[in-house]
């Protein structure tokens, strides 16, 4: 990007003053001359680019750009009152990455010569979209399974009451047998309703929580009922600071996850090559849940399994929805309602041969 000399750096200190707002939007936003050069970037864009905030004040935006002149000609179009916004989509030339796909919406402003140049990436674009998808999901999960588990443990009571009455004045060996049978079944879906009903029955105890901890503790348990033909494999940051959370929950959301992935390795396991992986990064300037935040957790729960069937993918957080025969579909319900009791959020990237299910919180 070439720099012009004329651009004084008082005006870029009131530039900077008077757009800071922007910075804490999570599009990318740069304010422009109509000639092109840059009078402010926000954070967000001088992430993408990969460069300086001072290294693009100043600069030609455009440059920034496969096909700059596009831009250049919508700056001149606003520059002469031709249209009050414009959009259209192009590829954008970050530092020393491939350039990245955006929806571009040039914009006046109030001040003559300037426009508001905004940067939507189409790839983060969809992934906010599947975010808001999986938040609205769990919400509505949420209140669904509160109310119908409350709606069946009223009558099942009942029912498993009148069997035990029953089968105190039946006589025949046969006929107690069926009513056994309703007994257990009673005490069966009992059972799934109390787990159905226990992230919003159990208070949220807070504490301050170390997340290599709690992968730790969750490695332990799965060696134990997996002790031959399974590997588990940590790569942490041990940079990431403790937070506050509630240790028990994070405990059981893990260990939900890499007990499915287990679970999915019964082959390998045979074979003698099933593989799971914990690995923990920190995420800078992230946005999830239609919030920004500065710093998050990610810790990724990696597995060498088949891959999340393609019939269930875009469902695996529903409650009752299982690709194991005979399993429950509760396991990453629950696990997705702990994580965003704690703000965050569970994201699955499933191919044969590598599932990698990813846990975001916020950090302070």
């Amino acid at each position: 990007m070439k720099k012009p000399n004329f651009f004084p750096a008082a005006a870029t200190t009131a530039a900077s003053s008077r757009f800071q707002s922007f910075d804490l939007l999570a599009t990318l936003v740069a304010v422009v001359r109509t000639n092109g050069v840059v009078v402010f970037a926000n954070a967000a864009l001088e992430d993408a680019l990969g460069t300086s905030r001072r290294t693009i004040e100043g600069s030609q935006l455009p440059d920034c750009f496969t096909e700059p002149m596009i831009l250049h000609n919508a700056l001149e179009g606003a520059g002469s009152n031709e249209f009050a916004a414009l959009r259209y989509d192009a590829w954008l030339k970050p530092l020393n990455r491939e350039p990245m796909p955006v929806h571009v919406v040039v914009a006046q402003t109030d001040t003559p010569g300037e426009a508001i140049v905004e940067l939507l990436p189409l790839e983060q674009q969809a992934k906010q979209d599947r975010e808001e998808r999986l938040i609205d999901q769990a919400q509505a999960n949420k209140e669904l399974i509160r109310n119908l588990a409350h709606e069946i443990k009223n009558p099942l009571g009942g029912i498993r009451g009148a069997a035990q009455l029953l089968q105190m004045d039946i006589q025949s060996k046969e006929l107690t047998e069926y009513t056994q049978v309703i007994i257990h079944e009673a005490d069966r879906l009992q059972t799934l309703v109390d787990r159905l009903l226990a992230p919003h029955r159990r208070p949220h105890l807070v504490g301050d929580v170390n997340i290599h901890e709690v992968s730790e503790r969750v490695r332990s348990l799965i060696l134990a009922e997996f002790p031959k033909g399974l590997r588990v494999l940590r790569d942490y940051d041990i940079s990431i600071p403790d937070f506050r959370g509630d240790r028990e929950q994070l405990i059981q959301a893990v260990l939900n996850i890499a007990h499915n992935a287990a679970q999915a390795l019964a082959e390998r396991i045979a074979a003698g090559d099933a593989q799971i992986s914990f690995r923990s990064r920190i995420a800078r300037q992230v946005t999830f849940g239609k919030q920004r935040y500065r710093l998050a957790l990610e810790l990724h729960v990696i597995d060498n399994g088949p891959g999340v069937p393609d019939s269930i993918k875009d469902r695996i957080f529903y409650p009752l929805i299982s690709g194991r025969e005979g399993g429950s579909g509760l396991g990453l319900t629950l696990a997705q309602t702990f994580i965003q009791q704690h703000h965050g959020l569970i994201e699955c990237d499933s191919v044969p041969g590598r599932t990698d299910f990813k846990l975001l919180i916020p950090l302070p």
